[in-house]
């Protein structure tokens, strides 16, 4: 089982409309490629909020041919859609782990 998870500090500004646009519309997005057979949305505590709220969410891949084909076919266009509409207005960073038993 391999997690893509996508770590996002989000501005204060933004945060709902942001939030609701990540549970309405991105995750079901992102799992529509079938590339992943569950997600997880959780909010990371004790943090420094002062200027926005983080939240990672991790995606879960059978397989690293999955996660590969997520990345080859999807990414670009899910990733240009997010910047295109919140800017920098957030800050995401992403990272890839493999569950070991």
């Amino acid at each position: 089982m391999f997690i893509y998870n996508v770590t996002t500090h989000v501005h204060h500004a933004i945060h709902k409309q942001w939030l609701q646009w990540m549970q309405e519309k991105h995750i079901p997005n992102v799992m529509a490629t079938e590339c992943f057979s569950k997600h997880q949305f959780v909010r990371v505590l004790e943090t420094d909020e002062s200027e926005g709220v983080t939240y990672a969410i991790q995606y879960f891949a059978e397989s690293k041919a999955l996660y590969n084909r997520y990345v080859e076919k999807f990414s670009a266009t899910l990733k240009k859609e997010t910047t295109d509409k919140w800017g920098n207005q957030i800050v995401a960073f992403r990272s890839l782990m493999q569950v070991v038993n």
